[in-house]
């Protein structure tokens, strides 16, 4: 077992992550990895279990780069302004090879995420979200952070009073550090698949803190979104899968 915490009052926690996991009762994702939240003394934590990777990704894990837990709790340690408190990881390996890895941080207990005023009619107080939101993005942005799913359900929101939102990101894991173009930037926001309207109005607000053409930003910032949700659904079709409306 190989493990990391921050705060040593978790340390017993991580030790035993597997049989905590096994016992919570409370699950919040069950698809490819699964995420439940722990009660660990009077706090909630979550704890997110990565798919067993196959076979050249144990190896990769094991020998060449640091496994998706890992690198969750190593980014988030970077940013961490911008993402719920990382506690820790732990790694298992099972004949030598990297076999269940998890990735613990405090629970966060957010309202909503962004994909609800971007899919609902309607929502309330929307456009202060998205000038919210392009805000915290921007400044994820001047710490030279690119997160690279950068999609709905990893932007999880908070309304702290009225006209007042605090944002956290989530799914760390891949992410590039570098000084980002305005192209680049603008190309950040395409996994919103949010209408034109809706990216009008973000990019709007971001392009008043950054400055440039706030015509020509908006316009490769449809482009990238569309580009997107085409290259999404045509994924789709060749599952066989059903094709969501762009």
């Amino acid at each position: 077992m190989k493990l990391k915490v921050l705060d040593e009052r978790y340390r017993s926690l991580l030790q035993k992550i597997r049989e905590h996991f096994h016992e919570a009762k409370q699950s919040i994702w069950d698809k490819r990895n699964k995420i439940k939240i722990v009660h660990f003394g009077d706090k909630e934590i979550t704890v997110k279990l990565f798919k067993t990777p196959h076979m050249i990704n144990k190896l990769a894990y094991t020998f060449v780069r640091p496994s998706k837990a890992a690198r969750s709790y190593e980014n988030s340690l970077r940013i961490e302004a911008f993402v719920p408190l990382p506690i820790g990881y732990v790694e298992y390996k099972k004949f030598g090879l990297l076999h269940d890895s998890y990735f613990v941080s405090e629970h966060y207990a957010y309202d909503f995420t962004i994909r609800e005023p971007l899919t609902q009619s309607g929502f309330p107080d929307k456009e202060t979200i998205y000038r919210e939101f392009a805000k915290f993005t921007y400044a994820l942005h001047e710490k030279n952070v690119e997160h690279l799913d950068y999609s709905p359900g990893n932007i999880l929101i908070k309304k702290i009073s009225k006209k007042q939102y605090e944002f956290k990101v989530i799914d760390v894991n891949r992410m590039k550090f570098r000084d980002l173009t305005m192209q680049e930037r603008l190309e950040n926001f395409a996994k919103l698949w949010a209408d034109d309207e809706d990216l009008s109005i973000i990019i709007s607000a971001y392009t008043q803190m950054c400055g440039g053409d706030r015509t020509k930003a908006i316009e490769i910032a449809r482009k990238a979104s569309q580009q997107h949700k085409e290259k999404t659904n045509l994924k789709k079709k060749l599952k066989g899968k059903k094709v969501v409306s762009s």
